[in-house]
């Protein structure tokens, strides 16, 4: 028995946001059209973290995986990271391990891709302003995801610490096709001038007023993940057309609706099989929330994988 490891420079290498928009919208339209198996979420606890086990499988398109996640919070007390993962990739004909790879760095991928897949089909195609609240790693991949389909030439950084967003800026600079940058901690003018704002935070309180959103404007989600926490206010989802990665889980874990009482339009699967339509006219507010399903992880993994197969990427081990 062999298995392909794959490092975190491995995944970055062979799945860039394009690659990685793709593979979102295979997973999320199995997901809706009931052609994927995820089952519940187990987790073993000892007395300084957990560990999280999120199997999934695509019945069309042969992907299975499965991704382990703890989270220790003294962990940084020691030089380590909160949060560490890794996915293991399965051959669903005969069930051998083909690939372990590096978690977290696939995780923020495939997230910020589902943020650039709701952009794709949510936003306007004129949108060129984000306001982007979260410097941290899911801000880069969400602001990556976007960039990856729509033309940006302005945007707004705003996180707690000023530090962070300075660090980010810095980082947007070297990119290709460079928008301005504006560090900022005027909520209400990033927001009201901004296409596109996206909330990528660990707030557990609404991050800016949703009288503040202009008509046409789409909003995306992913930072809040319980019951309690809402970065987005009310206001925004009695305005908004919301569509959402999973109903189920939203329901059972996004705060943002269960606050609000939202009344979900859509899952975006839905809209990628043509059940529903994407956005529907330039007036209209959209917002995404997305709190995460392990399809995404399974088709990710599978991209990552094919691609490092056919590069000769990662060590190849004998575990026989």
């Amino acid at each position: 028995m062999k298995i392909r490891i794959l490092t975190a420079d491995h995944v970055r290498e062979v799945l860039p946001m394009p690659k990685a928009i793709e593979a979102m919208k295979r997973a999320f339209g199995q997901l809706s059209a009931h052609q994927a198996d995820i089952p519940l979420r187990g987790g073993v606890a000892t007395e300084n973290g957990v560990t999280l086990m999120m199997p999934a499988f695509l019945h069309q398109s042969r992907e299975l995986a499965i991704k382990i996640v703890s989270v220790y919070g003294n962990n940084p007390q020691m030089g380590l990271p909160t949060v560490a993962g890794l996915v293991l990739v399965l051959d669903p004909q005969t069930g051998m391990p083909l690939a372990l790879m590096e978690g977290a760095s696939l995780t923020a991928i495939r997230t910020g891709a589902a943020g650039g897949l709701a952009a794709e089909l949510l936003s306007r195609k004129d949108s060129g302003a984000v306001a982007l609240f979260g410097a941290g790693v899911q801000g880069r991949a969400q602001l990556q995801g976007v960039m990856a389909v729509r033309k940006i030439h302005k945007v707004f950084i705003l996180d707690a610490s000023l530090s962070q967003a300075e660090k980010l800026a810095a980082e947007v600079a070297n990119w290709p096709s460079l928008p301005e940058i504006v560090v900022s901690s005027n909520i209400c003018e990033a927001v009201s001038q901004a296409d596109i704002v996206i909330a990528a935070t660990t707030s557990r309180t609404p991050l800016f007023d949703g009288n503040d959103l202009r008509p046409g404007t789409h909003v995306t989600g992913v930072g809040s993940f319980t019951p309690e926490m809402q970065e987005i206010d009310e206001v925004t989802v009695r305005r908004a057309r919301v569509v959402v990665d999973s109903r189920d889980a939203c329901m059972a874990e996004a705060g943002d609706l269960i606050i609000a009482g939202a009344v979900i339009s859509a899952e975006i699967g839905e809209i990628v099989n043509g059940i529903f339509p994407p956005r529907q006219n330039d007036q209209e507010i959209t917002f995404f929330k997305s709190v995460g399903v392990a399809v995404q992880d399974a088709a990710a993994a599978a991209a990552v994988l094919a691609a490092a197969v056919e590069k000769g990427l990662g060590s190849v081990i004998s575990l026989s």
